[in-house]
């Protein structure tokens, strides 16, 4: 009995996270290839393929003009949700059987708080490096590289650790064991992304460059945390076990 309620509850988990995903990518794809519905009738379906993504960037330009906060909290949210969904794939999870609620996690941290802070953030930076020699650009690698990153990675675990519910202790003790490991690990990927950002693309544009470069990262983030949040799980029933209250 107790296997066929597992196997039942596996099931309705697939479906949920089947929906899910399917719901919103039909979303997306309908929003993507009809933002020209109202005045694409007569037009082929190479038409419509040709110019969507064309219109699509207008109307994202659009967005950053009337709601630049809004519209960048929005794409951070869809980045992180994505990302720790990949992450949880790269583990070992079936597609369809990942954990909804860290999945919600991830993408409430990144809508919340990476699209707007990175907002003033980058505009922040534009002000500490007002200058157009050609040592700006390493200079503002290197100060995101190091202050900003320790910054965000901080917020990133801490409030994760708020979210699972984590006691203030535990949430300390894994930011203590990952904010080297993570700050070195972005060397690897970020100094070399940000030679763009900061190097060729417009301040205003620079949040969705970053994030395309997120899925990579936010996976990684994404799978370190929770792989120490499980260690570290695991390490206190195997205590409890080993050391049972006495009576």
């Amino acid at each position: 009995a107790d296997d066929d309620d597992e196997t039942g509850k596996r099931i309705m988990d697939r479906v949920i996270n089947a929906t899910i995903v399917l719901a919103a990518g039909s979303f997306a794809i309908t929003k993507l290839l009809t933002i020209d519905h109202d005045y694409w009738h007569g037009w082929t379906f190479y038409e419509v393929l040709r110019y969507a993504p064309q219109h699509n960037w207008i109307a994202y330009e659009e967005a950053l003009k009337t709601n630049p906060v809004l519209s960048k909290m929005a794409i951070s949210g869809v980045v992180y949700s994505v990302g720790d969904w990949i992450a949880q794939c790269y583990e070992g999870k079936p597609i369809f059987e990942f954990d909804r609620l860290r999945m919600f996690r991830s993408g409430l941290l990144g809508f919340t708080l990476h699209g707007s802070l990175s907002h003033y953030y980058y505009h922040l930076c534009e002000d500490l490096f007002p200058f157009d020699e050609w040592w700006v650009v390493p200079a503002k690698v290197a100060f995101d590289q190091t202050i900003w990153s320790a910054v965000w990675n901080s917020i990133y675990y801490t409030l994760l650790g708020v979210l699972r519910l984590e006691s203030p202790v535990a949430i300390f003790s894994e930011l203590k064991a990952t904010f080297w490991p993570m700050l070195t690990a972005g060397w690897k990927l970020w100094p070399f992304a940000h030679l763009i950002t900061y190097g060729v693309v417009p301040l205003e544009q620079r949040l969705l460059w970053v994030d395309c470069v997120e899925l990579v990262w936010v996976t990684i983030l994404s799978t370190y945390s929770n792989e120490k949040s499980e260690a570290r799980i695991s390490e206190v029933a195997i205590e409890a076990d080993t050391n049972p209250t006495e009576v």
